[in-house]
């Protein structure tokens, strides 16, 4: 290599180099450059309280949250009703982020901060995600299109690099530099799944469970709360381990995202979940298979009202009246505020795993003991195959 090559190759080290520098470097005293001062707060003045809607934009989706007074509510599922918790948690940290690092950068690196405005760019990946804050009437509060993440490194003892979001880069409207504000914002994502308030029904205090339609049928009951699980017709040794299932999955099925254009009345291959409680409700589950997936769709009604009354216990004393009084009136105050939200979660179709419907999709045969071979040890209770003590 002849010395003017050699120099060529310099320069292009050095060109390509700086570029990069520009790019990953995150120390606070290395950068230099104009625009909003480090320390500012470029929304401290946010009027989060006249916040009513919430538009998020990228490359791939859009989700729009709107304040309906009692409730915020996701308007791409139906105004299904969205995570108060996660909104506030954004309308909270927005004020509080402070500039860290300012830097004009040109138009041909913006794809590489994921700072391109959303369909603006051929490549989804490159665009940066729209936040646009308004009011009642419309009027935009604020603005900024949020970019890549800065992730600083945690050691750990663990062979996998602990990565944690600690900022961000943003461009805001009227400022021509890119910006890096003190908050990441992990929240802020154009997806309606992730802002759905994600609230759900837990049957409990179950007294019988019984399955019908597509995959078969089975009733299993107890005839009181801590009784041992039976099958309702008495024919067989019903699995401990798989009762346990059945009844501890019914007060944790969780749901993935909302289906608001699915009605089950018009899906096929339908199976019927039944649940009574010993408060005198009902849950009935309508599920069946979400075509080319391996999740289902999902429905819940619950039916029924509990007593209003408390039944004295037997052998009562009179000193425990009144303890027994205030439990089984603060017992049923909570009862009464979960069915609010329950009853009214049978307006939707929900998309649930296939894990989390497991228990009640097995058909009887998958529900009986498998007898203990002769001369097997007898294992704890509750496990296949052993009876419950």
């Amino acid at each position: 290599m002849n010395r003017k090559s050699f120099l060529i190759l310099l320069i292009l080290v050095a060109v390509l180099g700086g570029a990069g520098l520009l790019i990953l470097k995150q120390d606070e005293g290395a950068w230099r450059g104009t625009g909003a001062k480090p320390g500012a707060r470029p929304f401290e003045k946010l009027a989060v309280n006249d916040v009513a809607q919430i538009h998020l934009r990228d490359g791939q989706g859009e989700v729009t949250l709107v304040n309906r007074g009692e409730r915020w509510t996701v308007k791409e599922r139906g105004d299904y009703s969205a995570n108060r918790q996660d909104i506030g948690d954004l309308l909270v940290k927005l004020p509080e982020a402070k500039v860290v690092q300012t830097e004009t950068v040109g138009a041909t690196l913006l794809p590489r901060l994921n700072l391109v405005e959303p369909g603006k760019s051929a490549k989804p990946e490159e665009a940066g995600t729209q936040l646009v804050l308004s009011d009642k009437s419309g009027a935009v509060l604020a603005t900024l299109l949020l970019g890549k993440k800065v992730i600083k490194t945690e050691p750990s003892p663990l062979p996998i690099k602990q990565e944690i979001p600690v900022g961000r880069y943003v461009l805001i409207p009227g400022n021509p530099s890119v910006v890096v504000i003190s908050e990441a914002l992990t929240m802020a994502e154009a997806k309606p799944a992730r802002w759905l308030g994600k609230d759900f029904f837990k049957a409990e205090r179950v007294k019988s469970v019984e399955a019908s339609g597509e995959g078969g049928g089975w009733k299993i009951a107890r005839s009181e709360e801590a009784g041992q699980w039976k099958f309702a017709d008495s024919a067989g040794q019903l699995d401990p381990s798989a009762a346990v299932a059945i009844a501890n999955g019914l007060t944790a099925i969780t749901f993935s995202d909302v289906a608001p254009g699915i009605k089950m009345e018009t899906l096929e291959k339908q199976r019927t979940v039944m649940a009574q409680t010993f408060d005198d409700l009902t849950y009935t589950l309508k599920i069946a298979r979400k075509p080319d997936s391996s999740d289902y769709y999902l429905n819940v009604t619950v039916t029924g009202e509990p007593a209003r009354e408390r039944k004295l216990e037997p052998g009562e004393k009179p000193e425990d009246k009144e303890r027994l009084d205030k439990y089984f009136a603060e017992s049923l105050k909570k009862l009464d505020e979960r069915l609010k939200l329950e009853k009214a979660l049978a307006a939707w179709t929900y998309i649930v795993p296939a894990k989390a419907l497991e228990p009640f999709l097995k058909d009887r045969a998958q529900l009986v003991a498998v007898p203990r071979p002769p001369g097997a040890p007898a294992g704890p209770p509750g496990f296949p195959g052993f009876p419950q003590r």
